[in-house]
């Protein structure tokens, strides 16, 4: 009688579980690469956004060191290449604050490690003294977080590094050339500020109007699991318009402080004014995808006057995102927004609440957008009439 033992090529559970395992590495091994590829992506798209400033750091420090060095006679001012970068490293707007503040702090931590130095000498207890001194002294004048830790730094910088009496105030000449070089650098502005809350504000219309897709689609094939992942989509869209808001105040701050850009102030302002009616229409969207997800768990009908109203909505958002990224605002899709407020208020109602609701927040996504292409809220709302 022929004896076959467990994982002979007979059909025997060994072999059917190595090619699971091997297919469940493989498995692995390919998602790991695929996520290490994305998340490559990711971050060279990032360096990519960022260049500029890091090249505008770089030189900027480097001049601030060389002038530092010709004209106030410092052989090591090295706190002027360290200032410039800290006011730098702020978005535009606040650059000219914020470099104050820096000057100030130092100015307000040299002051107190001097005089202590000259006082009390250095050691570990006058460095906890001169600490909480010069941060206290900067609370007192109203400082902000940045003013208040420049001050203590650059206390305990001056009683440490140049405990000479006298000395101190050289940190702090270097740290207003430092700031002074970096604003006047700075007011030589790119163009990428001024181009950024265009291409935002398009990156989130053509969001949009692929959510506005992905729900139809969901509600058409009564897919609940992409219903859920329709929601979870118009919810991921409140970081783009955070990013929206910080280019607009970059924007502005480019063009209010640059004389060299001041005659984009109209322009870039139009753009800013976008955030608001956008927020709007993220927010109606986000609930018409709950009220998607609740349909498709309740296996509710949505009339498909409804999704073709849904699907001409979509391809007018993602017209309007093509005419901001050719420069333009959006303004030659007015028309075609009244038409579809026009053609929602001719449909007849639905029998269930997930659909009438769907179309009410249809109406009211025409009516943000229509705030997009110029017209003020009470205008648009009246270009969207009631329902027959």
């Amino acid at each position: 009688m022929e004896h076959r033992r467990p994982g002979d090529a007979d059909g025997s559970p060994a072999m059917p579980l190595i090619r699971q395992l091997s297919l469940h590495a493989f498995d692995v091994s390919e998602r790991t690469l695929r996520r290490g590829r994305e998340s490559a992506e990711r971050r060279l798209d990032r360096w990519r956004g960022r260049i500029f400033m890091i090249i505008q750091c770089a030189v900027t420090a480097g001049l601030a060191w060389l002038l530092a060095q010709a004209v106030l006679q410092h052989p090591m001012p090295f706190f002027a290449p360290v200032a410039a970068i800290i006011t730098l490293g702020f978005t535009f707007g606040q650059r000219m604050r914020r470099g104050i503040e820096v000057a100030i702090g130092v100015a307000v931590g040299v002051l107190v490690g001097d005089l202590l130095v000259i006082i009390f000498g250095t050691g570990p207890i006058q460095i906890m003294l001169v600490c909480a001194i010069a941060m206290s002294l900067a609370t007192l004048l109203g400082a902000g977080q940045l003013m208040i830790i420049q001050a203590g730094v650059q206390a305990i910088i001056v009683i440490t590094l140049t405990p000479m009496p006298g000395q101190g105030v050289n940190r702090w000449l270097d740290a207003v050339t430092g700031c002074a070089i970096a604003l006047l650098v700075a007011t030589i502005a790119p163009s990428a500020p001024l181009r950024k809350p265009r291409l935002v504000a398009a990156a989130i219309l053509q969001e949009l109007a692929a959510t506005l897709d992905a729900a139809g689609q969901a509600l058409r094939t009564g897919d609940a699991d992409a219903g859920d992942e329709v929601l979870a989509r118009a919810r991921a869209g409140e970081a783009a318009l955070e990013e929206l808001s910080e280019a607009s105040k970059e924007g502005l701050g480019v063009v209010r402080h640059s004389p060299f850009r001041r005659r984009n102030l109209p322009a870039v302002q139009a753009y800013a004014d976008l955030q608001l009616p956008l927020d709007h229409a993220s927010r109606n969207l986000r609930v018409l995808a709950r009220r998607c997800t609740i349909a498709l768990w309740r296996e509710e009908t949505v009339p498909l006057a409804y999704l073709s109203l849904m699907d001409e909505l979509a391809d007018t958002v993602r017209f309007m995102a093509g005419e901001l990224y050719n420069r333009k605002l959006p303004v030659a899709a007015q028309a075609r927004l009244i038409e579809l407020g026009r053609a929602s208020s001719r449909l007849r109602l639905a029998d269930t609440m997930s659909a009438v609701v769907i179309l009410a927040q249809l109406r009211s996504i025409i009516t943000d957008l229509l705030e997009l292409t110029g017209l003020d809220y009470p205008e648009a709302r009246s270009r969207v009439p009631d329902m027959d």
